[in-house]
């Protein structure tokens, strides 16, 4: 397992070596290998598409004139872009929130982001994505310091230090804004008729 982490290393330093001196392969290999997971963090904090995949083509954009900043000592390729990622897309998401615009969310169905499940009849897939519409309807509504520390620990799957560092608050803040987050949403939910218990 380590020695695939530092071949992973190893390959992300050189990646970025190349892409840096104008290797449009190495850029390519970045972009196509990231592009998912940014672009599905972008979509939880616009509800749009089109939005995220703009906010993911501009984090593509600042990542490409960082590039010289990027050091493999101080970790790996994936936690640097990452990182960068979410800075990038919760400044955005604050911005949002400071010059609030039409923001209703659009249907993702056909989103080319978004898996089919294997083996599901169409009406069991149309039921899961009127699901998964109904619970990030529920996802918007909560306030936006709850909505930020829920979507990061839930759906991102960072850890509390992890989102610590992301929003430069005390860890205690971003446990206890976690916490009324879910409970928020719970409740949320049970209005929407989403959830009955």
């Amino acid at each position: 397992m380590e020695a695939a982490k530092a071949v992973s290393e190893i390959n992300g330093a050189e990646l970025v070596r190349r892409a840096r001196t104008g290797d449009g392969v190495a850029w390519e290999e970045i972009v196509s290998g990231y592009s998912r997971r940014i672009f599905n963090l972008a979509y939880r904090f616009t509800s749009s598409p089109e939005a995220a995949e703009d906010l993911t083509q501009e984090v593509f954009i600042r990542i490409y004139r960082t590039l010289d900043q990027y050091d493999a000592k101080q970790g790996d390729l994936s936690n640097w872009l990452m990182r960068l990622a979410r800075n990038l897309i919760i400044d955005d998401y604050r911005h949002r929130q400071r010059n609030p615009q039409n923001s209703m969310a659009d249907a993702v169905d056909d989103h080319s982001y978004h898996l089919r499940a294997v083996g599901n009849s169409a009406q069991k897939e149309m039921e899961r994505r009127e699901l998964a519409a109904r619970v990030q309807e529920g996802i918007d509504k909560l306030p936006p310091d709850l909505k930020t520390c829920v979507i990061l620990r839930d759906i991102e799957e960072m850890s509390y230090q992890e989102i610590v560092d992301v929003l430069q608050i005390p860890e205690g803040t971003v446990k206890s804004r976690i916490n009324r987050g879910r409970i928020e949403l719970a409740k949320i939910l049970r209005r929407m008729r989403v959830v009955t218990i």
